[in-house]
């Protein structure tokens, strides 16, 4: 069965993005080979860094050592000949900071002869936009890197929520964007905005020279993945929405779903 959303489906960023992240990025690379083959190779790359959990994601750290003490004074015991009994001291449970290796992917578009980079497809992940994150700070700065280059760089934020990607000028209102920024343009982003209530749009994605662009048909796109998973039936529709929506946007879901409040 289809999504009940026209466009997006809120109930995936809630609570199986990981899982729709990565089918998403396959279903990109095989709407695009048709397209650009035999010129160029469309791959799946991965970055790698390492993220500081917020210590409310922390794992619970318990101590393997039991710590004893004397009763009473705190100075070191005499030989005396007698048996001290200790004191067996409750210990105070303290969370550290647990690094954890974070592995990305995106897709590149290469010209097949030299395997040089052409275009850079980015579907944003949850760190990415989480205001503060190592994850948001590295994507930040291998973005500067492709636009300093003459890569060209596409994108996609599916995600309400988080801090979206930086403009000088305040961007159009929208709950998803695209962006596509041109190798000859390197600096000015194509921005593409739309609201919940719509369905994806296309998107074009650039290639080398005077090579036309390809269009993805984003919402194709969204079906694929959605029906070959089979979140019709793995999605809980009855569960609350992080982030909310407005309520304007919550009553229209309500009648989208034929039921009570979300």
């Amino acid at each position: 069965m289809p999504s009940p959303f026209p466009g997006m489906d809120p109930f995936i960023e809630s609570q199986i993005w990981e899982d729709f992240h990565h089918a998403l990025i396959e279903v990109v690379r095989e709407s695009l080979i048709p397209h650009t083959r035999p010129r160029y190779v469309v791959r799946v790359e991965e970055r790698v860094y390492v993220e500081h959990i917020p210590h409310s994601d922390s794992m619970f750290i318990r101590p393997d050592v039991t710590v004893l003490e004397r009763a009473g004074s705190e100075a070191p015991l005499e030989s005396t000949g007698a048996t001290a009994t200790p004191t067996v001291i409750t210990p105070v449970i303290r969370h550290l900071p647990v690094p954890e290796q974070v592995r990305e992917a995106f897709l590149t578009i290469r010209e097949r002869e030299t395997l040089e980079v052409v275009t850079v497809i980015k579907v944003l992940s949850l760190g990415n936009k989480r205001a503060g994150s190592d994850g948001r700070r590295e994507y930040l700065r291998k973005r500067e890197e492709v636009l300093l280059s003459t890569t060209h760089l596409v994108e996609l934020d599916l995600l309400r929520g988080g801090e979206r990607l930086p403009t000088l000028e305040a961007l159009p209102p929208g709950d998803y964007y695209a962006f596509v920024c041109r190798g000859q343009r390197r600096f000015q982003a194509e921005v593409y905005a739309w609201p919940l209530r719509r369905p994806l749009p296309p998107v074009p994605i650039p290639l080398a020279g005077s090579d036309p662009d390809v269009v993805l048909d984003l919402q194709a796109m969204f079906t694929t993945v959605y029906d070959r998973a089979g979140y019709d039936y793995s999605l809980n529709y009855r569960h609350a929405l992080m982030p909310p929506l407005s309520d304007a946007d919550q009553v229209w879901a309500q009648q989208l779903l034929g039921r009570g409040a979300l």
